[in-house]
């Protein structure tokens, strides 16, 4: 795996901003009539918009700004802080973009070029269809999107996502456990993973990897082998498989759990996506794995960034001779915990959030006129809550309705899911399929 390089901006066709490292940097643009400024007020920045979700209109505005060429997270969030409205941006004349910090003249042409694209007056029509009108999508503005995530240097400017999203709960909190490791893995390294797979399904906990071969194979398929929800975070976009052969086993991740992209349907894939990748696993996980690594490996990116942002690190021990574990058992010396076997991680983290759904919920005063095809199988509870979803909830109203906790709903909404009785629509709210 290519190492990380700090300042790569993974958006498609993105071209990197000279000079500017992250969110922290900006500053608000000089007035002008489509300024924020202009009128007095600055907008703060993305993290503290989140206190209520987006409309529908602002997350398809959000969504096409970042498809235009050359534009990343951090110029999207100048952007986006610089002007009264993302649409306001659309209209406003070149000069207001050239008085932006990181804007310069290379990017008039792409910029009016991708405008003409989608109409220069109303795009969103068009781009709506396009875009599937933003489901499958979470953005910064959505209640679900990872806390984590606004704490990177270089956030992703949107989550392209296939599966089980009643597993965003769980991850926005974050509540998962990520594994990494070597693609030229070892025996005992390959073994090491799918067991540590299988215990942390069987614990409760949600696998984040990479789907890559190797490491990250072993683990996703000892959490499907033991029934568990794994989430793979791609360094392409979903509809891209790599390695080839893993054709089968993204798809079984995709039905029993989660697959997570930054890189929209199209993006054409460099290997820099690949080691860019590492930062959303470490963003996604409460703890980091490191199975097998040697000494120029992404696994090492993700336990720097782990140490970083305070996760507890375990590594395996493994043979000092070999090569493929240098890097890891490097690790170890630097204060990393040693794991000797997958049931000391359990014993030190307790039980994950999704092991609630094999025990009763809550009883609830709430029912249900919808009558359930499997209404034998099914507790009551749920009965309760798919008459608490009406025509669409969020996990916090849901809560507050019930009076249960979010670990108990995001446990009855991924049953619910996987019997195909609730959707999860955009902005992450659930209906009556």
């Amino acid at each position: 795996m290519e190492r990380f390089v700090p300042g790569f901006n993974s958006g498609c066709g993105a071209v990197p901003a000279s000079g500017l490292s992250g969110a922290s940097r900006l500053a608000a643009a000089p007035g002008g009539a489509a300024f924020s400024s202009f009128s007095g007020a600055v907008k703060p920045p993305i993290a503290a918009q989140n206190h209520r979700p987006w409309t529908r209109e602002r997350r398809l505005w959000w969504l096409l700004w970042s498809g235009c060429p050359g534009i990343g997270s951090v110029r999207l969030q100048t952007l986006d802080r610089a002007f009264v409205s993302l649409a306001a941006a659309w209209r406003a004349p070149w000069e207001a973009f050239a008085r932006l910090p990181g804007w310069h003249a290379g990017l008039e042409e792409p910029l009016s070029s991708y405008r003409r694209r989608w109409g220069e007056e109303d795009p969103l029509p068009a781009w709506s269809r396009h875009c599937g009108g933003g489901v499958g999508v979470l953005l910064p503005g959505d209640a679900s999107w990872p806390t984590a995530m606004k704490q990177l240097a270089r956030p992703p400017l949107a989550l392209y996502w296939k599966g089980r999203g009643t597993l965003w709960a769980s991850l926005q909190r974050p509540q998962a456990v990520a594994v990494v490791g070597t693609r030229r893995a070892s025996d005992h390294g390959l073994f090491m993973a799918r067991q540590l797979g299988a215990v942390l399904a069987e614990a409760g906990w949600p696998v984040v990897s990479g789907l890559a071969e190797g490491i990250d194979g072993a683990v996703h398929r000892g959490c499907l082998e033991a029934g568990g929800v794994p989430v793979g975070v791609l360094g392409t976009p979903l509809q891209r498989v790599y390695p080839r052969h893993h054709v089968s086993l993204q798809a079984q991740v995709g039905a029993k759990g989660l697959l997570i992209s930054e890189l929209p349907p199209g993006c054409r894939v460099t290997a820099g996506h690949f080691a860019s990748r590492n930062r959303l696993l470490v963003a996604l996980a409460a703890a980091l794995v490191v199975v097998e690594c040697p000494e120029r490996s992404g696994a090492l990116l993700s336990a720097e960034l782990a140490w970083k942002h305070e996760l507890p690190i375990w590594v395996v021990p493994a043979d000092a001779a070999k090569t493929s574990a240098i890097g890891s058992n490097r690790l170890l010396v630097q204060g990393a915990t040693p794991l000797l076997t997958p049931v000391d991680l359990i014993a030190s983290l307790g039980e994950g959030p999704l092991k609630s759904t094999s025990r009763a919920l809550p009883s609830s005063p709430v029912t249900s006129s919808r009558p359930l095809a499997s209404s034998t199988t099914m507790a009551s509870n749920h009965q309760a809550l798919l008459g608490a979803l009406g025509s669409g909830s969020s996990l916090e109203q849901l809560s507050l309705d019930l009076g249960w906790s979010s670990q108990d709903i995001t446990g009855a909404l991924l049953e619910l899911e996987l019997a195909g009785l609730v959707l999860a629509q955009p902005g992450l709210r659930w209906r009556l399929r």
